[in-house]
């Protein structure tokens, strides 16, 4: 189950979490279980930006830069406009994920790998369930997990606020000490490790120019047990048992 890492896994520190106990497989969508090529964030940042121009009358530029600063004080633009302006959650929802799923590449060998897991499979994301739900069906990959817990089930809480975590322990009934979370981004995994899960940080295999340095870097930190840039070859070479065994 703990087998030497290939070289694109880097194990953060001695001493590491292992797998071998996890009962539950928690795992963020965007650009986790799929690759920046999927074109999914970039469309869904722009869809954001166009949201903000159009609520408050503003050019491209300046519903940016607002956009950008709604994100890094409250963790999503979605909570800062549900608690400074008080807009329709869902509305935005619907708007910001209204893309195009064309690029998005059936994943054989993460859907095996996934169903191949022991134990119960959840995604947990600070998106909705619906584009969830469309882009792991588009993966080929939906009807490997039992749920997905989405932005309204956490009553709209982002990663990383610990009541977002919480809600979602209380709500799947799962003991965070036998879980395991999947993450793109550092700070998403803090309270999770805190909580007893084992963690790893999903980092792109080539430089993301749609998303900031500090969303994609391989943070080595202890709140991190292992940082791969490939999750399926992870899940088949240091999780699964040889199909002979």
């Amino acid at each position: 189950m703990n087998a030497i890492p290939p070289v694109d896994l880097h194990v953060s520190s001695a001493g590491s979490r292992p797998f071998s106990h996890v009962e539950t497989w928690i795992f963020d969508l965007d650009n986790t279980l799929y690759p920046h090529t999927s074109r999914v964030w970039p469309q869904i940042d722009e869809r954001i930006t166009l949201y903000i121009a159009e609520l408050f009358g503003l050019d491209g530029l300046s519903a940016r830069s607002l956009q950008k600063y709604f994100y890094h004080k409250y963790g999503t633009t979605l909570r800062a406009l549900i608690d400074e302006y008080d807009i329709d959650p869902y509305d935005f929802l619907d708007f910001a994920h209204d893309i195009d799923h064309a690029d998005i590449a059936l994943n054989e060998d993460l859907g095996k790998a996934i169903e191949r897991l022991p134990g119960r499979k959840l995604i947990l994301t600070n998106g909705s369930r619906k584009h969830a739900e469309n882009v792991a069906r588009k993966i080929g990959i939906l009807d490997h997990f039992e749920d997905v817990f989405d932005i309204a089930a956490s009553n709209f809480v982002p990663k990383p606020d610990r009541r977002a975590y919480e809600i979602f322990l209380e709500k799947h009934a799962v003991e965070p000490a036998r879980a395991a979370m999947f993450e793109d981004i550092a700070k998403n995994l803090v309270v999770p490790h805190e909580l007893g899960m084992t963690t790893t940080l999903i980092v792109p295999p080539t430089i993301d120019p749609f998303r900031e340095e500090f969303e994609q870097e391989a943070v080595k930190t202890p709140h991190i047990d292992y940082i791969t840039k490939d999750l399926a070859d992870f899940l088949n070479a240091c999780l699964l048992p040889s199909k002979g065994r």
